[in-house]
Order: C-alpha cells, then sequence, then structure tokens
C-alpha cells in the first residue's frame, strides 16, 4: 500500500495551542452539538455529519449524527486531517469518491461498513484563522453540494466554534461563581462573631428583664435575640455549604484526573496491545485541586508514549498530590518502554523547538505534542523533565505547585 506524507497545517503549533484554550474535556462531552450535526446532515442531504476537534495525536468526535460509537480516531487515520490543513483561501475539502482516491480507499469504513464514499468537510475556525477541528459530511452514496449548501455548512461551522467559545465562557462565569462563594464565607465568618455577641448580650439584658419586669425592653430584646438567632443560622448555613470536598467546576481530585484518562486513553492501549496502568496516591485521593489544562498535558504525554511504544510494551502514570501549608504539588509521572529518544530530542523540546520523528510502525510523529506539553507547563509556572535513552524507553515527569486556601 502506498504511504502518504500526513498533511500538516502551516501553523499546527499555533493551532494545537488554539485548540488548548478551549480545555476541552473529551471524556464527558455533552450534547451541545447534536442539533447542529444533524442540521449539517439536512443540509447537505447525506446521511452521516460529525463535528470533530483534532489534537497532536486524535481526531475526538465531539457530536455525530447517523453514526454511532465513534469517539476518537488516530489522527493518520482520518480524513479530516485534510479539512483541517486547509490553507486560509481553502474554504472545505471535498473527495468525491473515497473509493477512488488513493490516501482514503483502503480506510476500514470504505472497504467495510458503512462502506463510504463521498465526503464533505469544513473547518470549525477560530477568529484567530486556526483549524481546530472540522464539520463534515459523508455519504454511501455520490454526491455534490451546491454553492448555497456550502455557505448554509460554512455558517454552521461558524456557530460550533460559537457555541465552543460560550461554553468556555460559561465555565469562566462558573468559576467565578465559585469564587464570589469564597467571599460569602469570609463575610459569614466576618458577621459571625459579631451576631454571636449581639445574642449572648441579648441573653444577659432578657435574663434581667425577667427580673426587673420591664415588658417592653423584653420584647424589644427578644426580638433583638430572634433576629440575631436567624442571622446566625444563616452564617452557619453558609460557612457549613462545600465543608465536604465537593468538586467544584474547575476541580478534580486525584480519584477522578485517573477516571477520565483510563475512559480517553485505555481504547488507544487496547488497539496497540500496549499495557496502560495508572497509579494514584489513594492517601490523598480525594482532595480537590484545579484542573486548568492537566488533560492536555497529560494526555499529551500519554498519546506521545503510546505512539513511540511498540505493541505488547508498558504505558504507566503515576499521579501524587503532596499537602504542604497553603500549597498542593501535583506530580504527573509517564513512564513507556518504547524507543526512546537521545539527548539532542531531548533538548529540541526543552527548547520549545518541534523536531518531527517517526513512531512505531511507521507511525508519523508530530513533534507538536510535546513542544505544546512544555508551552503549557511553562504558563502554569511548573517543571518539566525527560528521563530517556535510545532504546530504553522513556520517562516525562511534571510537577505543579498551587496554591490553597
Amino acid at each position: 500500500m502506498k504511504m502518504f506524507q500526513h498533511p500538516i497545517p502551516e501553523n499546527e503549533q499555533e493551532r494545537v495551542l488554539s485548540l488548548a484554550e478551549f480545555d476541552i474535556d473529551y471524556s464527558c462531552m455533552e450534547n451541545n452539538f447534536k442539533d447542529l450535526a444533524h442540521l449539517a446532515a439536512k443540509i447537505a442531504g447525506t446521511e452521516i455529519s460529525l463535528v470533530n476537534l483534532i489534537d497532536t495525536f486524535t481526531q475526538w468526535t465531539y457530536s455525530s449524527y447517523g453514526l454511532d460509537g465513534i469517539v476518537q480516531n488516530p489522527r493518520e487515520e482520518t480524513v479530516c486531517q485534510y479539512t483541517v490543513s486547509l490553507s486560509s483561501t481553502e474554504e472545505y475539502f471535498e473527495v468525491p469518491d473515497m473509493s477512488a482516491d488513493d490516501r482514503f480507499k483502503g480506510f476500514p469504513a470504505v472497504t467495510g461498513p458503512p462502506n463510504l464514499r463521498y465526503y464533505f468537510g469544513v473547518p470549525l475556525t477560530t477568529s484567530e484563522g486556526s483549524h481546530i477541528g472540522s464539520l463534515c459530511v459523508m455519504d454511501h452514496r455520490l454526491r455534490e453540494q451546491s454553492p448555497e449548501k456550502i455557505e448554509l455548512l460554512k455558517i454552521v461551522a461558524d456557530e460550533v466554534v460559537n457555541r465552543l467559545k460560550a461554553l468556555k465562557a460559561i465555565d469562566g462565569l462558573k468559576h467565578k461563581l465559585d469564587e464570589v462563594k469564597e467571599t460569602q464565607k469570609k463575610v459569614a465568618h466576618d458577621i459571625r462573631g459579631p451576631i454571636a455577641g449581639i445574642v449572648g448580650l441579648a441573653a444577659v439584658i432578657a435574663e434581667q428583664g425577667n427580673n426587673n419586669n420591664l415588658d417592653e425592653v423584653l420584647e424589644f430584646i427578644t426580638m433583638i435575640h430572634k433576629s440575631g438567632r436567624s442571622v446566625l443560622e444563616l452564617a452557619d448555613e453558609i460557612l457549613t455549604e462545600g465543608k465536604t470536598p465537593v468538586l467544584k467546576n474547575d476541580e478534580f481530585n486525584l480519584l477522578v484526573f485517573k477516571e477520565k484518562l483510563e475512559r480517553l486513553y485505555l481504547p488507544q492501549s487496547m488497539n496497540k496491545n500496549i499495557t496502560f496502568q495508572i497509579y494514584i496516591n489513594e492517601k490523598n485521593e480525594h482532595i480537590p485541586f484545579i484542573k486548568n489544562k492537566l488533560l492536555q498535558i497529560t494526555g499529551n504525554l500519554i498519546s506521545n508514549a503510546m505512539k513511540f511504544t511498540p505493541q505488547d510494551g508498558t504505558v504507566t502514570v503515576n499521579l501524587d498530590l503532596e499537602v504542604d501549608v497553603g500549597q498542593y504539588k501535583l506530580k504527573i509521572k509517564v513512564e513507556d518502554s518504547g524507543v526512546g529518544m537521545d539527548e539532542d530530542t531531548i533538548n529540541c523540546i526543552m527548547e520549545g523547538k518541534t523536531a518531527t520523528t517517526n513512531g512505531t510502525v511507521g507511525e508519523k510523529g508530530y513533534g507538536f505534542g510535546l513542544s505544546l506539553v512544555k508551552h503549557l507547563v511553562n504558563s502554569l509556572h511548573g517543571n518539566f523533565d525527560i528521563h530517556s535513552e535510545i532504546g530504553n524507553g522513556t520517562t516525562f515527569e511534571i510537577t505543579l505547585i498551587q496554591s490553597h486556601h
């Protein structure tokens, strides 16, 4: 079978950074795009429509119509890799008959069910011009799209990007709301002291009032006592809310982090017959920490390890959370039994350069995954270390420090 050079967008570095900025959790993608996928299929008159997001290694299907069960595919085994590689002057990528195209005729979905023939893809483009994914329509029959339909599909693709932005903004607002709740707790602490004093004072005066038969004073004091009690109860309510470490929208704990990574990357390991294990520090498994960019960082390391580890190899992840005064130290270690890398390659990555290398079984390496990790870890002021020897596997270690109240 003829080997084709996989297309890489000219701005691949900015593209993957742009997608990482959305901080999407591929393990729990909501049905926010079901209606748009359905609409795209209706416009194009096709049986199938997909909303796909493409990172360094993987195509993640965010939403689908007419095709169940697809969640992820290796990037190099997709048609949409060509759609995200379009230049700024190209508006769509069309394959009139996949079975007659040397690049795609060997794909399982073409040679077997659903026996796809027609493909039409529009890139999902950010306002900065990065193609972070694609809106594609497919059919087992040959089709073509009129200029009017193409314009409509571009509008649907724009709406997908707008919704992604809206979801990101909503997450930001939820985070701000959590900050407001923290402020409320502080206020509750501040009012609790004086109110407790008023209630105590009222009780003393009330007793004296009883002795002196001062009915009016007694009535007035009972009122103070009552309103003071209710404010005190309110303060208690605010303070007790969130005593248990319930995860907020912007938080993970080690247990949740592990579950998400297993859900996302076990399919990749099973596909290649690699033993994939994740270990966590069980002592601190329920303590919440900020999840910002952690899935992007760790996911890229795991995908990279899978790519450069041969069949029957191992990829192991260790997640540790150390609790210190005023701060948490999160340690992420990803080890593989893969091909390893030489000192020059390690230096390239550590300097943020993007040397492209080959994986195993003739896989094409997208050297951008590791430089993205380096960039994200730097943006979080963390440490990133690589230990490796040719033929002896690689160990990636990341340490991130987060403050806590």
